[in-house]
Formats: C-alpha cells, structure tokens, sequence
C-alpha cells in the first residue's frame, strides 16, 4: 500500500505542475521584478532515514538574512521575530498562503517528499535529533502535514516530535487525505504568534554545521 501510494502522490504532483504552471511561473516573475535574482529558495534538508535532498521553495526572505539576523540578537537562527524584517514583501503574502511552497512539488515528483508527512527539517538540527526525534524520518517528509493541521507555528518543537510521531504510528490513506483537506480549508491564515523556541536554540548551539543561507522554518 504504501508503495502504490508514494506513486499516486508522484502522479498527484505531476498534475498538479501542469494545472498550476501559469501560477508558478507568476509568482516566480513577480518575485524577480520586486525583489531580483534569486527566484527559489534551496535548501538540504533531511528525507527518509535522514538522507539529504534538496528542498525547493520560493524565496521569501531577502539575501542577507543571517547576517541581519545576527544583527537582531536572534538566538534561534531558523526562528522568526516579530514583524520580521527579513521577510520580503512578496514573501510575506506567500508564506500567508503557503504559495512559497509550491516549488516543493518538483520534490514529490522526484520522489523525495509526498504531498504529506512531517516537515523536512534542516540537517544541523537532524545531526542532534534523539533516537525518539528521529522517529519522524521513518517515512518521507511532505509539504503538509499532521503537525502543520494542528497548530502549525504556533506550537513549539518538542509538540511537533509528538504530533510527528502519531502521524507515523497511525499512517493510512485515509489519514493523508484528511490532512490534505484540513491543509486546502486552512490555506489563507493570519500571522502565527512569535514565541521562542528553547529546543531550537538549544540545538543551534550544538549544530556541526553552518547556519543555512535563509533562516526560515520548516512550518
């Protein structure tokens, strides 16, 4: 079963970039005319049994986004503040209506994400995961997920792991087709509320590797 169904997610997001490709390529032109090169957003994270891909999404945050976020004191490097300043204006609107992820169909269809699952997150983080956190690289990240349907940035990591967790336990069609639909209903939302996330900053004072060009979260 869950071979045929990675195939209809690959399926599902081919269809879905033919459907949406005059989409795609809007926002890729608006996102090179307001804020210049630099349309997709690439990124390693970690896949299934923690082998990195090349995740892709539309650029939301300006260049030089980790140098600034030194110069705001930010101690969580993947965190966001408050009417974050290294959010871009496009990429404001498109983290609102989650269009910067649309990219992430190309992962889909290369067999590296699924439509659903529990967010990729990046390596540094992945290299200091506990042996019950890894448990969430049992099955291939998605661009939704169980997590993202229940608080999304508004619950912290530790919550994720849990909700992550669950997800794995309780897998089924039926379950991703559930989360699918809450994710379509819950499309267009406001800005999260901005706290600190202690695990995240914990983790970055242990990571063995470089903070990543842009400093935006898996949510």
């Amino acid at each position: 079963m869950r071979l045929f169904w990675n195939g209809l997610n690959r399926l599902v997001a081919a269809v879905f970039l033919l459907l949406l490709a005059p989409v795609i390529a809007g926002i890729a032109a608006w996102i090179r005319i307001a804020d210049g090169k630099g349309v997709l957003f690439v990124q390693d994270r970690a896949g299934k049994d923690g082998k990195p891909f090349r995740m892709l999404k539309f650029r939301s945050m300006v260049h030089n986004s980790v140098a600034l976020s030194a110069q705001l004191g930010i101690d969580d490097p993947f965190g966001l503040v408050e009417n974050d300043p290294r959010i871009t204006r496009c990429g404001r609107f498109l983290r609102r209506t989650s269009l910067d992820e649309l990219p992430q169909l190309i992962n889909v269809l290369a067999g590296q994400m699924n439509l659903v699952g529990p967010r990729p997150d990046v390596l540094p983080q992945v290299a200091v995961y506990s042996a019950e956190d890894a448990r969430r690289l049992e099955v291939k990240p998605g661009i939704t997920g169980w997590a993202q349907v229940n608080g999304r940035d508004d619950i912290d990591w530790p919550q994720r792991f849990i909700l992550d967790r669950w997800y794995v336990d309780n897998w089924s069609p039926a379950l991703d087709l559930k989360i699918l639909w809450r994710t379509a209903l819950t499309l267009q939302r406001g800005e999260p509320p901005v706290h600190v996330d202690v695990l995240n900053i914990q983790r970055a004072q242990h990571a063995p590797q470089p903070v990543p060009e842009d400093v935006s979260r898996a949510a």
